[in-house]
């Protein structure tokens, strides 16, 4: 039985988004149908808005919901389950097969997502980004553990393996930044370096666990990180003091930051230790210039972690325990919410950067 369903459309010429009335069909053997109690406001879809499209587009990939309707091939989950919805199959090394996106039909023409879509009222994805949990004791902050908490956080203690006594910077401290913040001093790192443009946000940062902030928008923060890390007892290949942080990690992916991220990590001692290692996780719009010869002379490395590198059917738990016994402020990190019909509102405040951590929608 169809199920009537609010969905927020972006349209193909370039307009504000628009709340339509629609029904979800009933789902595939593969799909599962969601009602939802929140989805999270990404700055990915702020990119999506901006870009070029041939196709309405629905919007929206993490949130929190409780299962209506499923279909005959699905097991993992039974109707009256909660669950998060995520953009990332759940178990990749499981079914690495790729899912079907999720679509509607609207009018003569059909509305594509981004494999999922939660800035609606109910949503209907395949069950593969769908990730089964215990009741939730928060069901509104809980919505952006499937992108901003996945991302930070995932790219900390997945990609990086950020271990204790390491030394971190993350430059960006929005709402993925702060998940970042937040497993590094899970991990036990020192010192944690924050760096933004905005003294408001890294004195915000300091209450997820940030040791040091530093403001960019009044110093070099290469050169801040530098002073800051020091090494007396360790010298490099060319016999200068060694400074610089382990690991650092770009949760913006501008082309300046992604740029200062390779200079701001520890170089290596040829024979004895290799150099630290640079992590974009935002996402990038334009190329990057690295100096080749500083990597090589130094073995640092520059890589990318997409999402964290989560498999969410095992990270989930873990960022929900770390919720529960009060390591992740959900509640804090979630700065503003908003209705489904206020989503242009919403989606314009995160775009003058008037969102200190994560805003969401509430339904």
């Amino acid at each position: 039985m169809p199920t009537p369903a609010q969905v927020a459309v972006l349209p193909i010429e370039e307009a504000p988004l628009d709340v339509r009335e629609v029904d979800l069909p009933d789902p595939n053997p593969s799909q599962v149908v969601v009602k939802q109690f929140a989805s999270g406001i990404c700055h990915s879809q702020l990119h999506q808005m901006r870009g070029p499209r041939r196709n309405p587009t629905l919007l929206g990939h993490e949130s929190t919901g409780v299962v209506i309707q499923k279909g005959s091939d699905v097991s993992h989950v039974e109707e009256g389950d909660e669950v998060l919805v995520t953009w990332v199959p759940r178990n990749a090394r499981q079914d690495p097969s790729r899912a079907t996106p999720a679509t509607l039909n609207l009018d003569s023409k059909t509305a594509v997502s981004q494999n999922v879509f939660t800035w609606a009222s109910h949503t209907i994805a395949d069950q593969r980004f769908v990730v089964k949990t215990e009741p939730m004791t928060d069901k509104h902050s809980t919505s952006i553990i499937g992108c901003a908490v996945m991302t930070g956080a995932g790219a900390v203690i997945n990609t990086a393996d950020v271990q204790a006594g390491e030394s971190v910077a993350i430059f960006g401290v929005g709402g993925v930044g702060l998940s970042a913040v937040v497993a590094a001093s899970v991990r036990g790192a020192d010192p944690i370096i924050a760096v933004d443009l905005d003294e408001d946000k890294l004195t915000f940062a300091k209450k997820f666990g940030a040791t040091i902030g530093i403001n960019a928008s009044k110093q070099d923060p290469v050169r801040a990180i530098h002073e800051l890390t020091v090494n007396p007892n360790e010298v490099s290949i060319a016999g200068r003091e060694v400074s610089g942080v382990d690991y650092a990690f770009d949760c913006i992916g501008l082309k300046t930051t992604m740029e200062q991220i390779v200079p701001a990590v520890r170089p290596g001692h040829f024979g004895a230790r290799q150099g630290g290692t640079a992590v974009l996780v935002g996402v990038p719009h334009t190329t990057v210039e690295l100096q080749a010869g500083e990597i090589l002379g130094t073995e640092k490395q520059f890589r990318g972690s997409i999402g964290g590198s989560c498999s969410p059917d095992t990270d989930f738990p873990v960022f929900l325990d770390w919720h529960r016994e009060g390591k992740l402020d959900l509640e804090s990190l979630v700065t503003e919410t908003y209705s489904l019909q206020d989503i242009n509102e919403a989606t314009a405040a995160l775009a003058e950067g008037k969102i200190a951590g994560r805003s969401i929608i509430v339904f």
